[in-house]
């Protein structure tokens, strides 16, 4: 067997790479399959569905009771809406898998070639046909698992639904005994435009067939433990309990980045295998991650413009919004896309929380001149008070200009003051930020050197935003054992002036100082 290493790219081959199996319940999508189910299983890109899939083709292949073939029809994309040549690339597709994965089945290869030699079989129904075909000359019943079904685009898509459900009657004699589509929504989320018909399409009548979705669940820490020891034994080079679980924290067990921080800290960081992988290289592997932005990371960003995406990622980074506002189906589709949790209305892990306020505010950052050195005491601690002062100043004389650049206007104080804070604390210290829909407010913690220093965020409403931010802020305190607090409350109200808006005085709660600053 070849070395092996982290995957960051890609389906896992348990040759190469190291490898957590059996991450689906066998025994529901067994049942699934026994009873001719047509199902679903979905989950964020890199999530490990296509390594999952393809593990259990190979297990119910070796059991002989079925013929289970898995396919990916992302290259069809490629067509867009050309209908006719997108079911042609399916098929192709098919009778490639089908010679590698079950080359037994002859007949079904003979048929498939011919139907697909120069384009002869350019048919609407073509791919129906080749299903039916498959499946009523197959030596076992047939177990089908299409990947990347939604990478399809409009009437393309609606055809393959459709032409499924039609065939669903005849099933399993003439047609698949069992069918999964894998993507990364629910087929209830896919909001298909059709050309042809002129408006868009709800796939509750195209794929009205489907008896359960499946959700491929992220990592557990045993999970991650597991991985990691992978590497140990086959390098010797030790992961300290403390770095597979700050690994798993900041991941939330999201596979990819699971991986991405391993290798990393292997590989980029630490590459003596003699020294062991500690809780500060993952920290320092999940720096570099943020700085690099891989692919994984550009693919999950490009989907913050997204008219679904963007209202519930502002909601969010303001806290503001009552969480019965938000439309059922887009929290379902951001959840599905893995930037939210599925079990609260919260970035779905410390990693991506960092990523996303940097990437709304990465044009402000670069052009905000301002570096630390201005608020470093003679002993090297960071003057708060001073950095907030400052940042006072320059929401005053900025602002105006500024909130208009941002794409989400609703969040534009607080991406100015993260913007602010990033550039000044960049290199010097870490910027940590808490911050989840309903919650009213944003957490953020400082840490310079030894001080830990606490800025909370609130917009005014009422005379109880000021009492009910001095009790957040010092719980904050309290909980991050911060030094100093410092709550910071924005005015958008359009009638009053700066001097109406703008203060600075001193509160002390339960024991704690904490500097109140109205902007």
């Amino acid at each position: 067997m070849s070395e092996r290493t982290f995957c960051i790219a890609g389906p896992i081959d348990p040759e190469y790479h190291y490898f957590v199996p059996h991450r689906l319940d066998w025994n529901e999508i067994g049942r699934l399959i026994r009873n001719r189910e047509y199902f679903v299983l979905h989950a964020p890109r890199q999530s490990g569905k296509t390594t999952a899939i393809i593990e259990l083709c190979r297990r119910l292949n070796s059991e002989g009771v079925y013929n289970a073939i898995y396919i990916n029809v992302e290259s069809a994309q490629a067509v867009r809406e050309n209908v006719k040549e997108g079911l042609l690339v399916i098929v192709k597709v098919l009778l490639m898998e089908l010679s590698h994965q079950l080359p037994q089945e002859k007949e079904v290869l003979d048929f498939l070639e011919k139907n697909t030699a120069d384009g002869a079989a350019l048919d609407f129904n073509m791919l129906h046909e080749a299903l039916a075909f498959l499946a009523e000359h197959s030596s076992k019943p047939i177990v089908l698992f299409i990947d990347e079904i939604d990478s399809l685009i409009g009437d393309t898509l609606l055809s393959v639904l459709r032409q499924i459900r039609a065939g669903f009657i005849n099933r399993p004699k003439r047609y698949p005994h069992s069918l999964c589509l894998i993507g990364l929504r629910d087929v209830r989320d896919y909001r298909i435009w059709s050309k042809q018909e002129g408006h868009h399409i709800s796939t509750a009548s195209p794929f009205n067939i489907k008896a359960k979705s499946l959700v491929l669940a992220n990592f557990t820490l045993d999970d991650v433990i597991t991985l990691y020891n992978q590497h140990t034994r086959e390098t010797g080079q030790p992961f300290l309990p403390e770095a597979a679980q700050h690994a798993y924290d900041l991941s939330c067990g999201q596979p990819w980045l699971v991986n991405a921080l391993a290798y990393e800290a292997c590989y980029e960081d630490v590459k003596n295998l003699q020294s062991p992988i500690t809780k500060e290289v993952i920290e320092r592997a999940k720096d570099a991650l943020i700085k690099r932005r891989d692919t994984h990371i550009d693919s999950l960003l490009d989907k913050l413009r997204d008219p679904r995406v963007s209202p519930i990622i502002e909601a969010i980074i303001i806290g503001e919004t009552d969480p019965s506002t938000i439309k059922s189906d887009d929290l379902q589709y951001v959840c599905d896309l893995g930037l939210v949790r599925q079990d609260s209305i919260e970035i779905a892990n410390p990693i991506y929380r960092e990523i996303i306020p940097r990437e709304l505010t990465s044009v402000a950052t670069r052009l905000i001149t301002e570096t630390s050195a201005p608020f470093r005491k003679p002993d090297g601690t960071l003057d708060s008070v001073a950095l907030i002062e400052a940042f006072v100043t320059f929401y005053r004389e900025n602002s105006a200009i500024w909130l208009e650049k941002f794409d989400y206007r609703e969040a534009g104080p607080h991406l100015l003051i993260m913007a602010f804070l990033q550039r000044v604390i960049n290199g010097g210290g870490t910027l940590l930020r808490e911050y989840a829909l309903g919650t009213g407010r944003v957490d953020i913690l400082i840490q310079w050197l030894k001080q830990k220093i606490v800025v909370e965020l609130k917009i005014r409403h009422s005379a109880r935003s000021l009492s009910d931010g001095l009790q957040q802020t010092a719980k904050y305190m309290d909980t991050s054992h911060a030094d100093v607090g410092h709550l910071v409350i924005f005015d958008r109200s359009q009638e009053k002036s700066w001097e109406e808006k703008i203060f600075h005085l001193t509160e002390i709660i339960n024991g704690k100082m904490i500097h109140v600053w109205g902007l």
